[in-house]
């Protein structure tokens, strides 16, 4: 028997694949679809159309995949930093029978600018987040003045406009020459200060001041040389009410302590702790009228006196050292952490030596190394030293 020739099979099939007459028969001889059992003929199969691309078309490249794209991580937890600036004592003005020569009054009217008193500090006052001083003495016209008291002292409401040029958010009331005119001038100090937007407080009046970011600063201020301990009722009281108010940060501005005295008082140590424990989170003291030490207690700051800083009251005033001095606080979504950074700029209350010319002016080199020294003797016994950046450290850390 001769072999089944299959060649010619084959052949037949792959001509009819090319001319699309259909496909062969599988081994078993079924066939593909489209064919019959019967005659095997193709079934009728439609052409698929076929277009040819445009030039355009052709020019036009596919399209880049979508790229997977990761999920986004959830935010974390906003941090902020808030900067407030402390400095002492301001007066603007004079005190009864001063006269007029070499006056705060005759430097305003000479130089018909508010922003001269504060312009060598301005850099450091409006890169922070809050400025805070001592107002001692009250902006008012009255004449009615309290005769017993040694130096009555006043100012043209008009001075209002040296704080706001000067980028003060904030002013401490509770001394003891806010009554140097009486309720009145306290009265004509409240309305300057409120037609310039600027908060305030003494006594039981609690000032509140919200931040660019948001943090929300209340102070308390009280004069513990006319009062004593019957100030302590205003600061716990005060520190309680703001808490309610939900401020991020409280501050407690304590006018006490012997003026010319370079160190704190016992009763000014303890007040200042007190402050610490019932909630304040710095204590930022005056009246001295020079600079003393700054004690860390509970992780928190108590300044015992900056010192003079733009004063009215004295043409030449013979110790003319004083302080700037900077706390930078950090948030979490609000809340206040413990990471904090203290920072004290030493300055003089002139910007000359042999007078006054009521233009507070940072330090520099040799005048700046000791005024730093200065304020290490005075803090030293309260356990702190500050390097020449003016930063704090325990004492005995090697920057003495």
């Amino acid at each position: 028997m001769k072999p089944r020739k299959i060649v010619p099979l084959a052949i037949g099939a792959a001509v009819c694949i090319l001319t699309s007459c259909g496909s062969a028969p599988y081994p078993d001889g079924t066939f593909l679809s489209g064919e019959t059992e019967d005659n095997g003929a193709l079934g009728h199969v439609e052409p698929i159309p076929y277009e040819t691309p445009s030039e355009e078309e052709r020019k036009t490249p596919f399209p880049e995949p979508t790229p997977t794209l990761e999920p986004t991580p959830a935010p974390g937890p906003e941090k902020l930093t808030i900067t407030i600036s402390a400095a002492g004592d301001v007066t603007m003005g004079s005190y009864f029978d001063q006269g007029y020569y070499g006056t705060f009054d005759e430097m305003y009217d000479k130089e018909q600018n508010p922003a001269y008193f504060f312009e060598n500090v301005y850099d450091i006052f409006s890169a922070d987040d809050m400025t805070i001083v001592n107002l001692e003495g009250p902006l008012t016209l009255a004449q009615e003045r309290r005769e017993e008291q040694t130096y009555c002292i006043r100012g043209d409401p008009e001075y209002v406009k040296v704080l706001t040029a000067g980028s003060v958010e904030a002013v401490s009331m509770g001394n003891n020459h806010r009554l140097d005119y009486f309720e009145q001038g306290t009265a004509d100090t409240v309305e300057a200060l409120n037609g310039a937007g600027i908060p305030y407080a003494y006594d039981g009046y609690y000032g509140v001041y919200e931040t660019a970011a948001g943090i929300t600063v209340g102070f308390v201020s009280v004069n513990e040389v006319g009062q004593g301990a019957g100030v302590e009722k205003y600061i716990k009281e005060g520190i309680e009410t703001l808490r309610e108010q939900e401020c991020g940060l409280i501050l407690v501005c304590c006018h006490w302590g012997t003026e010319r005295e370079y160190y704190p008082e016992d009763y000014q140590k303890a007040l200042g702790r007190k402050c610490i424990d019932w909630g304040a989170d710095l204590v930022i003291g005056h009246h001295p009228h020079v600079i003393q030490g700054i004690e860390e207690y509970q992780g928190k700051y108590i300044i015992y006196s900056l010192g003079n800083f733009c004063f009215g009251a004295n043409r030449n005033p013979s110790d003319k050292d004083c302080l700037i001095v900077q706390q930078t606080f950090t948030f979490l979504d609000g809340v206040r952490q413990e990471e904090t950074q203290l920072k004290v700029i030493p300055c003089s209350v002139s910007s000359v030596t042999n007078r006054n010319d009521y233009k507070p002016t940072p330090a520099e080199g040799e005048e700046a190394t000791r005024i730093l020294e200065k304020l290490n003797e005075c803090s030293r016994d309260l356990g702190l030293v500050f390097d020449e950046d003016g930063i704090p450290a325990p004492a005995g850390t090697g920057n003495e």
